[in-house]
């Protein structure tokens, strides 16, 4: 089994504010606890314990199970309820990073190469060097981090112009199952700088770069969670 260093989960309540789509408020709460573990794979996921948990009705609840389960976190058994997706294996772990350096390396150099200043300011954005939050729940940096990341990589492969390869990279849910091996600070900070080095090279619309910058990328990320297969 992976490691995960879980605590026991809290039994008081988390209140959800009300500024926002309720629904899309509860989606975030339990996204940000599966992605930083607190919710471990594989766990049951009860509907009434966190309608207790959230101090809301049965309905947003399902509707935030319902998006989590079609984006590949949550498993809907029948007769039986809703678990948190089990933790992907080693085999499909090496699977899904030997397509990502096929496919993203040469992504990202046709994104160089079709790069102006907007599409670079959308990839700024997304890609978080510029917000590094100050917020103390690491937790909540984590799964913010997690999505951040797989919306800057998306919109790289976007750029690149190929839709078939996006969708089918955007189907595998890669970074949202990688992130879910470990929860770690590291594995945000040196990501950050990781990005940032992508984005010099689309600034300098430079394709071998881009190129060189996004696999690179993609072995250190490989290299920071294989970690969490050691235990197994």
């Amino acid at each position: 089994m992976i490691s995960t260093r879980l605590r026991e989960p809290s039994t008081a309540t988390t209140p959800i504010p009300r500024a926002n789509s309720l629904a899309v408020d509860v989606y975030e709460a339990i996204f940000n606890q599966l992605m930083s573990l607190k919710i471990a794979p594989g766990a049951r996921i009860t509907v009434d314990n966190l309608v207790r948990e959230f101090n809301v009705s049965h309905t947003p609840i399902r509707e935030a199970l319902g998006r989590l389960e079609g984006e590949g976190l949550v498993v809907k058994q029948h007769l039986v309820g809703y678990r948190a997706a089990p933790q992907i294996t080693r085999h499909r772990f090496d699977e899904l990073y030997e397509l990502r350096l096929l496919l993203e390396p040469a992504g990202a150099a046709k994104a160089a190469q079709a790069m102006d200043e907007e599409k670079l300011a959308i990839l700024t954005e997304a890609a978080g060097v510029m917000t590094r939050s100050d917020n103390r729940d690491e937790r909540a940096n984590y799964s913010a981090f997690a999505r951040n990341d797989a919306i800057f990589h998306d919109r790289i492969m976007e750029f690149a112009g190929n839709q078939l390869i996006r969708e089918m990279l955007a189907f595998q849910h890669t970074h949202f199952h990688i992130f879910r091996l470990m929860f770690h600070r590291r594995v945000t900070e040196e990501a950050l700088g990781e990005h940032q080095t992508l984005l010099d090279a689309f600034a300098a619309r430079d394709p071998g770069a881009a190129a060189d910058a996004m696999r690179i990328h993609i072995e250190h990320s490989r290299d920071r969670l294989l970690p969490a297969f050691d235990d197994i």
